[in-house]
């Protein structure tokens, strides 16, 4: 046995590889912008970098995540079709609460057997990330690992590199007392917190349970309903004003985390507990797990996918305008922006308080 056919038997199908990068071609290249360039004879997505000349002083932002066990609810209902829009969120959001416009966007599935309907439709759903971003799709990697993962089995890592001008990063250096932070909506739990889910509500954590309303829970309320994409919510207010001094991704480590990233010393967030706009999904979660107030604070997002902080002067002016940009995404939002708390002086230890 020699070449492909020898690598056949080892669990590797060079020829099915290819069938897939053509079953995927489509959906890539809807995702590029003027700027991706033919790649023919490269090993590396080329793009076109001429356009920071209009910068001043471009910064290039980059960020790499992936979706944790949530793979593992989309294996179970073998549904694939929004995973890759989690993925491309949790890097998109990143990129953009520093000020960043993402630019281009890699992924590496790494699977046990290579099954092209399967991963089409994993990266289908990867370039309508792209889409709602705004980013192009601009190369991926592939790879069977056979005997080291189930044949079913499949992981996801995505990468995004974004550029903004130096004077316009977002890095909470200006945030005071008395600035107000607002919560922006998530679509739910967005990629965080699977694996206590898991533990709740499958059997041994790897199962689907046998009650039907569960499974549905699980199904519509938490593998279909996506990390939401905020680039195209906020663009347009980042680009006309700068009264926006901080912004936060809320992400695993919940509220207690994530806040305290981006506050200047000797400040505390204090946040408003009756003030959010926190799903039923969420509740369900806490009662299940007869889980306190302060684990759920610790772990989800309880509705608020980012925090934004501004300014008193500008609070109601600004709760307006990213309550239209957010109405205009494509998910369905069931919250609303409202304000969930401000900043004071840092009084002891803690640096987010929970009322």
């Amino acid at each position: 046995m020699e070449g492909s056919e020898a690598y056949k038997k080892a669990g590797v199908d060079t020829e099915k590889g290819q069938e897939f990068v053509g079953m995927i071609r489509n959906s890539v290249k809807s995702t590029h912008s003027k700027f991706v360039m033919d790649n023919y004879g490269s090993f590396s997505g080329l793009f076109d970098a001429s356009f920071l000349k209009d910068y001043k002083n471009p910064v290039l932002l980059s960020a790499t995540d992936g979706v944790g066990t949530k793979l593992k609810l989309a294996s179970l209902f073998q549904r694939h079709d929004t995973i890759g829009i989690d993925l491309v969120a949790m890097c998109s959001n990143d990129i953009l609460v520093s000020g960043g416009r993402p630019l281009f966007f890699l992924d590496y599935i790494s699977c046990g057997k290579l099954n092209p309907a399967i991963m089409t439709d994993v990266v289908e759903s990867i370039a309508e990330g792209c889409r709602r971003c705004g980013a192009s799709l601009t190369g991926g990697e592939t790879a069977e690992h056979p005997d080291t993962m189930h044949p079913d089995e499949y992981d996801l890592g995505g990468f995004m590199v974004g550029c903004a001008e130096k004077e316009d990063l977002i890095d909470g250096r200006n945030i005071a007392p008395g600035d107000v932070i607002l919560s922006i909506p998530s679509t739910g739990i967005h990629s965080n917190g699977m694996s206590l889910v898991r533990k709740l509500f499958l059997k041994n954590g790897l199962e689907l349970p046998d009650s039907a309303e569960e499974k549905d829970f699980l199904l519509n309320e938490i593998l279909l309903k996506p990390t939401a994409i905020y680039e195209k919510a906020l663009r347009p207010i980042l680009e006309k004003n700068k009264k926006i001094l901080g912004i936060v991704h809320v992400t695993g480590g919940g509220f207690y985390e994530n806040i305290p990233r981006i506050l200047p010393e000797n400040t505390t967030a204090v946040i408003k507990k009756a003030d959010l706009t926190i799903p039923e999904a969420f509740q369900r979660i806490q009662k299940k797990g007869g889980l306190s107030d302060r684990e759920m604070m610790s772990v989800f997002n309880m509705g608020t996918g980012l925090a934004v902080i501004v300014s008193q002067t500008n609070a109601d002016e600004m709760i307006e305008e990213l309550q239209n940009g957010v109405s205009s995404l494509p998910d369905s939002f069931s919250g609303k922006v409202v304000p969930a708390g401000f900043i004071t002086e840092q009084n002891g230890n803690e640096r987010v308080i929970i009322q």
